[in-house]
């Protein structure tokens, strides 16, 4: 007589467990690091709308930069409104530069400084490019010029 089949044995169960461990411990860190380039694409897209009403005002100003030392001035004369943005604690333009510090994304990154610089071209076009704050993780920078 044959005995039936009743189910997994114990080994069959610990390798499967383990091969769950470790999946898991592989992909928590890629999840992390995602979810850390989500928040901060939140800024990075906060700071490109800054630049489009930047270079609608230096258009309209007679080639003039705006001056906006905290978010209330940028809302008020470039008219962004900024304030659902959770992830900037201060925003600044200085000569066209835009400066953002970030909060709320992870420890590794909040209170560092993002910032946006353009650059006039002979036809007065204007190209921007990113720098970062020293300690700005490499694999966090936002990418090429913009």
């Amino acid at each position: 007589m044959t005995k039936p089949n009743s189910g997994f044995t114990l080994i069959e169960m610990l390798i499967v467990i383990a091969i769950i461990g470790i999946l898991a411990a592989v992909a928590l860190p890629s999840y992390q690091g995602y979810m850390i380039q989500a928040r901060l694409s939140e800024v990075t897209r906060a700071m490109t709308i800054v630049k489009s009403a930047i270079s609608a005002y230096r258009q309209e100003r007679e080639d003039s930069w705006p001056n906006c030392p905290t978010i209330v001035e940028v809302n008020n004369s470039l008219g962004v409104g900024l304030g659902a943005v959770s992830r900037i604690s201060s925003l600044s333009v200085v000569d066209g530069k835009i400066t953002a510090m970030i909060q709320n994304v992870h420890p590794m990154v909040d209170g560092e400084t993002l910032m946006l610089t353009p650059s006039l071209a002979f036809d007065s076009s204007i190209s921007w490019t990113w720098e970062y704050s020293l300690d700005f993780p490499m694999n966090l920078r936002p990418k090429g010029n913009k």
